[in-house]
């Protein structure tokens, strides 16, 4: 059975929730490495199931390939997360206002 725009709705709010859960301890500037396992640590406590480092398998014109896309965080089977970072000094620049 699929889920319904609702549901999905669910997920993504609990994953933008512990998302700022986890930037507010952690704070700006760090490897996206480390904002992935802690993201799955809070989701796994808001009983989300979090599979990390899905792997995608490439298909190309009904071919598949050896390329292989990792997901970084796949949340309840139908939310694809992907934790992007910048260095801390990058974030406010006077170039930036």
């Amino acid at each position: 059975m699929l889920a319904g725009p609702s549901q999905t709705n669910d997920i993504t709010r609990d994953v933008i929730a512990c998302a700022i859960k986890v930037h507010k301890t952690l704070g700006p500037g760090l490897l996206e490495s480390t904002y992935v396992p802690c993201l799955a640590l809070e989701l796994n406590d808001a009983r989300r199931r979090v599979e990390l480092k899905k792997p995608v398998p490439l298909v190309y014109r009904s071919v598949k390939l050896d390329a292989v896309y990792f997901l970084d965080l796949l949340v309840d089977a139908r939310v694809v997360v992907e934790v992007k970072s910048v260095d801390a000094q990058r974030l406010f620049t006077p170039d930036s206002c």
